[in-house]
């Protein structure tokens, strides 16, 4: 059961990568995957459900690989500035392609789920806050950390935790759709990185 929604999940990660969200349909699923309609049925009851468990997947092995790297850093907030750096720099879910040696992303499926996001934080906001829920609480365990070391105020950590990852993650899909149609520049991907982070850092920083 479960490696049949991983093979769908991962048939719909190739298909937005490929063609975007107009790739996307639960017909090409199953001419990719070679699985009946009835398997795909079992296992997602609407597209939108396929899309969360895509999301579910991204964040989850994005989460991971954070937790990895932040695990090497004394200081919590190198760990802080890490993600979010990396995360307007495009690193979340290019996990995948690093591990498996699929070909370098086009931007495509970013820029699809930059929309999706969007659009499913006002259709269907809990089950989005449960797909991103590993990357806040990433966040959320280096701002405690912090405010344990005494270099970041007090508050709720929950709450800065999604604020933080709300102002990156609204920040960097409008970059994503903005350079849908053409090549990223890396340059200028830089600066934005670094002044979200510098705003981040003068938000929390005592």
């Amino acid at each position: 059961m479960n490696d049949r929604r991983h093979q769908i999940v991962a048939a719909a990660y190739d298909l937005l990568e490929a063609d975007g969200l107009e790739g996307l349909t639960i017909r090409s699923v199953l001419a990719r995957t070679g699985l009946a309609r009835r398997a795909f049925y079992e296992r997602f009851a609407t597209k939108d459900d396929l899309v969360l468990a895509v999301f579910e997947q991204t964040l989850s092995d994005a989460a991971a690989a954070f937790t990895r790297m932040v695990a090497a850093l004394d200081n919590p907030v190198d760990g802080l500035r890490l993600i979010v750096t990396q995360i307007v720099l495009g690193q979340v879910g290019q996990e995948r392609e690093a591990t498996e040696g699929a070909p370098a992303p086009t931007g495509r499926r970013a820029a699809a789920l930059a929309r999706e996001h969007l659009r499913l934080a006002d259709a269907r906001p809990a089950e989005l806050n449960r797909a991103i829920a590993p990357l806040v609480q990433v966040i959320r365990d280096r701002l405690v950390a912090a405010m344990a070391a005494g270099v970041a105020r007090r508050a709720d950590p929950e709450r800065m935790a999604l604020l933080v990852y709300n102002l990156v993650s609204n920040t960097t899909h409008g970059r994503l759709i903005a350079e849908e149609q053409g090549a990223s520049e890396v340059h200028e991907r830089a600066m934005l990185a670094q002044e979200i982070w510098d705003f981040c850092r003068h938000a929390i920083l005592t």
